[in-house]
């Protein structure tokens, strides 16, 4: 009795450690994937293809299968040193946006296509900075955005990455050149100054040539002046006394020591 005991003690022990080998088998043939992942299926070393997102099986101990995420990466592009066509020595960051099209490329193609992307980044952005003068690197940023995306994006189209956005952050200039590009933006505002006075002074001219025209042909035009300029003075309620006196007076005097002085 103590035998029979036993060996049921025994084929128990052994169908549980059975039951727990297929759980385990089964657990690992069971693969899911979230809906932004694929997963890359290798059997044997070979390529299978992609699978997902969901649920799907795999052969234990045969295949082998590779996450990749499909979502946008922002990758920062740390600060390039770099020398512009016109001789400037500038330091320039960078971000990249990309993201995975193609997810067995991605990982047959490129072995690590994250640090890969990074490299082919860095090594771009060097390069544009040293074909653009400084003037069109400050004015002109959206052309080169597009630019180096066009470049990274063609670099990285065999890996199954879509490089979709290439900013240029942060421009760092030496302190000699802000200070030259300072004086020169106060050298281009004192002659937008004078220009605009110069043109003011040239339709003030202007119009007081009009005005003078126009009284030399009404000369009661200057008296109905000379009394809008005392209303004007008289408003301000100062102590200040104003005589007009009348041009023709003048002109009167003026010919007779004129004549004076002749004799």
């Amino acid at each position: 009795m103590e035998q029979i005991l036993e060996l049921l003690t025994g084929l128990g022990f052994s169908a549980l450690v059975v039951v727990i080998l297929l759980l385990g088998v089964l657990s690992s043939a069971i693969k899911i994937v979230q809906e932004y992942e694929r997963g890359v299926i290798f059997r044997l070393g070979r390529l299978v293809g992609a699978k997902g997102p969901g649920l799907f099986f795999i052969i234990p101990m045969v295949d082998r299968m590779a996450k990749v995420d499909l979502r946008v990466v922002t990758l920062e592009i740390p600060s390039q040193e770099a020398i512009t066509k016109d001789n400037v020595t500038v330091k320039v960051n960078a971000v990249a946006f990309f993201r995975v099209v193609d997810p067995s490329a991605a990982i047959v193609q490129v072995e690590d296509f994250r640090k890969a992307t990074w490299q082919i980044a860095q090594t771009t952005l060097r390069s544009v900075l040293g074909q653009s003068s400084l003037d069109e690197l400050l004015t002109h940023r959206e052309t080169i955005n597009e630019k180096l995306q066009k470049i990274i994006d063609q670099q990285t189209e065999p890996w199954g990455i879509k490089v979709s956005i290439v900013e240029v952050k942060d421009v760092e200039l030496p302190e000699t050149m802000k200070r030259a590009m300072a004086k020169q933006a106060e050298a281009e505002r004192e002659k937008r100054a004078k220009i605009i006075h110069a043109e003011g002074e040239v339709a003030a001219s202007r119009n007081l040539r009009d005005a003078a025209g126009t009284m030399a042909q009404e000369p009661a035009a200057i008296q109905l002046r000379y009394l809008q300029t005392l209303t004007e003075i008289a408003v301000e309620k100062n102590s200040t006394i104003i005589f007009p006196v009348p041009i023709e007076f003048i002109q009167a005097f003026a010919k007779m020591f004129g004549q004076k002085e002749s004799e």
